[in-house]
């Protein structure tokens, strides 16, 4: 039986000009993936904050490559934390979102 303990969890975050990148990120996500997918907004260094926040508890962290972004200051911002596993376009986040999701089964 799974507990909650179990059941991973994907948190996207986004800014100005993130709906195409949420719409270029889900159409590569298979709809049976068996994760949940927390989408959330912020301003300023939030987004930044909450990175760390994950890596700190063990969570893998990916920034969307910034010449990929509309606005390319939160996946920046994100960057510079120096709390960020992965920089990728949001089709390869979406490869790197199923090869972890499949890791964790």
């Amino acid at each position: 039986m799974k507990t909650a303990k179990d059941f991973p969890v994907v948190c996207v975050g986004g800014s100005a000009g993130g709906f195409d990148t949420y719409t270029r990120l889900l159409r590569h996500l298979p709809a049976d993936m068996g994760v949940a997918i927390v989408i959330v907004f912020g301003y300023d260094g939030d987004g930044a904050e909450a990175l760390c926040g994950i890596k700190e508890v063990g969570g893998i962290t990916i920034a969307q490559k910034p010449d990929t972004a509309a606005q390319p200051d939160m996946p920046e911002s994100a960057i510079a934390s120096g709390c960020i596993d992965f920089i990728l376009s949001p089709e390869d986040i979406a490869k790197k979102i199923v090869q972890i999701a499949h890791a964790v089964k």
